[in-house]
């Protein structure tokens, strides 16, 4: 299909710069099937789910993945998006044609690494020197990964170490966050728990490549980055138990839905899964996993509002998209939220 058919006008002022507080005080558009949109609020999750609903969450969590330094004069600024080995990261530079193979770059704070060859997703590999644990010289010398569309219009801050990071979060090695569950807080899955809902988790490892923009006219030519994920025995085998007594799955977060349909087989059962995923979900994608999602709003041409679209159709989406920007809703990874029920 043409990129161009998913694209949509937002105004600057609709990007959230900051979350909404507290949390479940965000707004909440329910697209549910054909029905009018109905504008709700975050909070109302208990009444519009049923006794049975399972809400999958992603329980991955945001590293300070973005390094700023220096290799000999010129400066570098790197962000990790993939664990390759103890030491070792695949990352996006910035000024990287300043950097060759085997050159040191020296991050500050005692932190140093040693650039590698590029990979085929245009990214470089990066081994840390020294004998502590990558993740303590990332909390000396990074901070947090917010995206472009934030990061262009303020500097991150010491709040964002805990706004930009999801009450689930426990695996460490995203650098994204799994922005659907930041509007979680403890009072509403308590309250969510009374209803009759229940919770699982899983994680997917969400990686730099999410925020890379579709530069491909036609999505047969687009490929998606890849990224790492788990699924337990014990969770898939209560999903599926869970929807063959009539519960709903409903992935919070596209990051969920994709390692669910990933893991799922063609018969609609879901297994284990350990591996990395590249799925890339377009209008005519067939849904097994799952039965509705809870994510923010996307980027226009992006290939999460592509995913919205095939679940929900893309006139369909394309309103909606419409309707929230004229409501005033907020947009992307710190905005407001979605609930879409084919």
């Amino acid at each position: 299909m043409r990129v161009d058919l998913f694209d949509f006008e937002l105004p600057a002022e609709s990007i959230a710069l900051r979350p909404a507080s507290p949390r479940d005080a965000a707004r909440l558009l329910l697209v549910d099937g054909d029905r009018p949109f109905e504008d709700r609020i975050v909070r109302d999750l208990p009444s519009l789910l049923r006794p049975g609903d399972v809400l999958v969450f992603n329980d991955t969590k945001v590293i300070p993945a973005q390094l700023e330094g220096l290799r000999g004069q010129a400066r570098i600024g790197a962000t990790l998006h993939k664990r390759l080995g103890l030491r070792q990261w695949q990352a996006f530079l910035r000024n990287a044609k300043r950097v060759r193979d085997g050159d040191q770059i020296d991050f500050g704070a005692g932190v140093t690494a040693l650039a590698g060859p590029r990979d085929d997703d245009g990214g470089v590999t990066l081994t840390f020197e020294g004998d502590e644990p990558v993740e303590v010289l990332l909390e000396r010398a990074g901070r947090m990964p917010l995206p472009p569309y934030i990061a262009s219009k303020r500097p991150t801050d010491a709040r964002d170490r805990s706004d930009y990071q999801t009450m689930f979060a426990r695996e460490d090695g995203a650098v994204a966050a799994p922005t659907a569950a930041l509007h979680f807080t403890p009072d509403l899955m308590a309250a969510l728990a009374n209803a009759g809902v229940l919770s699982e988790t899983l994680t997917l490892h969400v990686g730099a490549g999410t925020f890379l923009p579709v530069k491909a006219e036609d999505t047969d030519d687009h490929r998606m980055h890849a990224e790492w994920g788990r699924i337990e025995q014990a969770t898939a085998d209560r999903l599926n138990a869970a929807r063959q007594a009539g519960g709903r799955l409903i992935a919070v977060g596209t990051t969920s839905l994709r390692l669910l349909e990933s893991a799922c087989g063609e018969d609609g059962i879901i297994r284990p899964f350990a591996d990395e995923t590249r799925i890339f979900i377009t209008p005519g994608y067939r849904f097994r996993a799952i039965d509705g999602l809870m994510t923010n709003f996307h980027l226009p041409r992006s290939t999460l509002f592509m995913l919205v679209s095939a679940l929900m159709g893309r006139e369909r989406m394309q309103a909606a998209y419409a309707h929230a920007i004229e409501s005033g809703y907020r947009f992307y990874s710190y905005g407001d939220s979605s609930l879409l029920l084919p």
